[in-house]
C-alpha cells in the first residue's frame, strides 16, 4: 500500500499546556485514522509566534484547524481568540476550543470571541479519545474548509 503524501495531511496547531492532554490529541487523531499534522504549543504566545511564523516557527504551515485550551500560562485561550479573530489574515481559521472549564461564562466569552465550537474535554479516557476522534469526523470528512487561504 503506497503512503499518502504529507500535503494532503490538513493542518492543525493544538494550543495546550498539560503534555498528557496533548499526548491524546495526538493518539485520538491517529486512532481515529485522521490524516493529520499536528503542531503543539503550550501557550498563547507560542501559537501567535506559530500564526506568524516567528522565530522557531518560520517554517510553519498555515493550520486548517485550531484546537485550544483556554487554561494557559503567559497568554490564555481567551487572549489568544481574541487576538487572532481581531486579525483578518486568520479569522477564516476555525478555532475548537477543547478545554476542562464547564462554566458559563467561559462558554459564552469563547462564542462571543469568535470559537467555532466549544468542547468540555471528558475526564474518561476513552471519553476523551473518542470526543477526539468526533471533532476529526466532523471537520475532516463533513465540513468543507476553505482552501486557498494557505500561506
Amino acid at each position: 500500500m503506497s503512503e499518502i503524501p504529507k500535503s494532503n495531511f490538513v493542518e492543525i496547531l493544538l494550543l495546550e499546556d498539560e503534555p498528557s492532554d496533548a499526548y491524546l490529541v495526538k493518539m485520538a487523531l491517529k486512532e481515529g485514522k485522521v490524516l493529520a499534522n499536528l503542531h503543539h504549543v503550550v501557550d498563547g504566545r507560542e501559537g501567535l509566534d506559530f500564526l506568524n511564523k516567528a522565530g522557531q516557527f518560520a517554517d510553519a504551515p498555515r493550520p486548517d484547524l485550531i484546537f485550544l485550551d483556554l487554561n494557559m500560562p503567559r497568554m490564555n485561550g481567551c487572549e489568544f481568540l481574541a487576538v487572532i479573530k481581531s486579525e483578518e489574515h486568520f479569522k477564516s481559521i476555525p478555532v475548537v476550543v477543547l478545554t476542562t472549564s464547564e462554566v458559563e461564562k467561559d462558554v459564552v466569552l469563547s462564542y462571543q470571541l469568535g470559537a467555532t465550537s466549544y468542547i468540555t474535554k471528558p475526564v474518561d479516557m476513552p471519553q476523551f479519545v473518542k470526543a477526539i476522534q468526533q471533532i476529526g469526523d466532523y471537520w475532516f470528512s463533513l465540513v468543507r474548509l476553505p482552501q486557498g487561504s494557505k500561506s
